[in-house]
C-alpha cells in the first residue's frame, strides 16, 4: 500500500510543481482519468498533454491528501484542492479519487468533488431555504 500511496502523492506533488516528469511512468498506457466536472482523458499520453497544457492556464496552490483507503486493486483518496487560474478565477473544492491499479500503476482514476460553500437550508426553519444560485456539479 505504501507504494501506491507514494504514487498518488507523486501526482499531487507533480501538480503542485507544475512538472509532470514521469506521468507516463505513473499511468498504464491505456489508463482513463475521469475529472470531476466531466471532462475524460484516454491513454498515459493524452493525460500527459492535458496535464501540460492545463499548466499554461493555471496553478494549482493546495492539493492536500487527507487520507487513503485500500481494497485490493483500488484506493480510495479523499482530498482538498485548491486552484487559481490565468483569467483570475479561483477553485477549491473537497473531493475523492477513486483509482484502479494496475501493479504500482495508475489504470483508471475517477475524481469526484463536493462543493466547500456549504450552508443548512433548514436553519430558518421547516421549510427548507435554498440559495437561489446555480448549482455547481463536480
Amino acid at each position: 500500500m505504501s507504494e501506491r500511496e507514494a504514487a498518488v502523492r507523486l501526482w499531487f506533488q507533480m501538480w503542485l510543481t507544475g512538472e509532470g516528469d514521469g506521468i507516463l511512468d505513473l499511468f498504464t498506457p491505456d489508463a482513463v482519468y475521469i475529472e470531476s466536472w466531466g471532462p475524460e482523458y484516454h491513454g498515459a499520453a493524452r493525460i500527459r498533454h492535458w496535464f501540460c497544457e492545463w499548466n499554461t492556464r493555471g496553478r494549482v496552490l493546495r492539493w492536500e491528501i487527507r487520507r487513503f483507503w485500500h481494497q485490493g486493486d483500488r484506493t480510495a483518496v479523499e482530498w482538498f484542492f485548491d486552484a487559481a487560474m490565468a483569467d483570475g478565477t479561483r477553485t477549491a473544492f473537497e473531493g475523492v479519487s477513486l483509482i484502479d491499479w494496475d501493479g504500482a500503476r495508475i489504470a483508471r482514476l475517477q475524481e469526484f468533488g463536493c462543493n466547500i460553500d456549504r450552508y443548512d437550508p433548514y436553519e430558518a426553519g421547516p421549510v427548507p431555504q435554498f440559495r437561489d444560485e446555480a448549482a455547481r456539479w463536480f
